[in-house]
This record gives structure tokens, C-alpha cells and sequence, in this order.
């Protein structure tokens, strides 16, 4: 009995933590996306080798990152992780159903440019904010 009171009194302690481990990750985890990307154009070259293990310590630190957003996640009370989930989900969704639409439309040349992951990771990221604003002002 003891120990469920200690886990219920210290339940925003532990959420704060959480919160601050998985912004400690996405920092890292950008980071890491930053070494092959410019790596190459002002250290190294094209060494395959270099380029091969910066884009795994990416991966590596992306698992990780992956990992406290998880944690993250199951720190949250009910209603956060219904609002997180049903955010995620229509993300996910926009995500594959936006990607496939887009990736058609480049290589039928119906657009003038090239279909680049970036559009894609914009497009999930603003569905997910907005996804995670709208829930919140329903469940309020």
C-alpha cells in the first residue's frame, strides 16, 4: 500500500521527468540528423564508411527517441493518451494516404518538382499539432 501512495504522490515528478527525458532525445536525435546531412558537404566527403555510421548512430539515437516517446506516453493520465493516440492515428493515416497521392503525382509529372520527404514529414508533423489541439478543446 505504501508504495502505490509513494507512485501517486510523485506521479507529476515522474511525468515531468519523462517529458524532459524524451526532449532530451528529439534534441539528440535532431542533432544526429544534422551529421550526414552536412557532414559530407564540409568534413568528410563522400566516405561511405563515415556516412554509413553517421546515418546508424541516427537510426540508434532515433530508437531511443522512439523508446521515451513511448515512456512518455504511458505517463500520461487517460485522457492525454486518448487525445495522443487519436492524434497519432489520423497522422499516420494523412501520412500514407498524403504520401502515396504525392508520390503519384511526381512520377506522373503532374507536379513541376520532385516529391521530397521532407513535404511529407511537414505534412504528418502539422496534422499531428493540429490533430492534438482539436482533441484537447473536445475532451476539455
Amino acid at each position: 500500500m505504501k508504495k502505490q501512495e509513494s507512485d501517486a504522490i510523485d506521479w507529476p515528478g515522474q511525468t515531468r521527468d519523462a517529458t524532459i527525458r524524451l526532449a532530451k532525445w528529439t534534441i539528440l536525435w535532431v542533432l544526429t540528423v544534422a551529421i550526414p546531412a552536412f557532414g559530407p558537404a564540409l568534413f568528410w566527403g563522400e566516405n561511405h564508411l563515415i556516412n554509413s555510421l553517421a546515418i546508424l548512430l541516427n537510426v540508434g539515437v532515433g530508437i531511443g527517441m522512439i523508446m521515451a516517446s513511448i515512456n512518455h506516453l504511458k505517463m500520461q493520465d487517460e485522457m492525454m493518451q486518448k487525445v495522443q493516440l487519436e492524434a497519432m492515428g489520423f497522422s499516420l493515416g494523412v501520412g500514407v494516404v498524403a504520401g502515396i497521392a504525392f508520390t503519384m503525382l511526381d512520377t506522373t509529372n503532374v507536379i513541376p518538382f520532385d516529391a521530397e520527404i521532407s513535404y511529407l514529414v511537414m505534412i504528418i508533423a502539422i496534422t499531428y499539432l493540429v490533430s492534438v489541439f482539436i482533441n484537447l478543446r473536445r475532451y476539455k
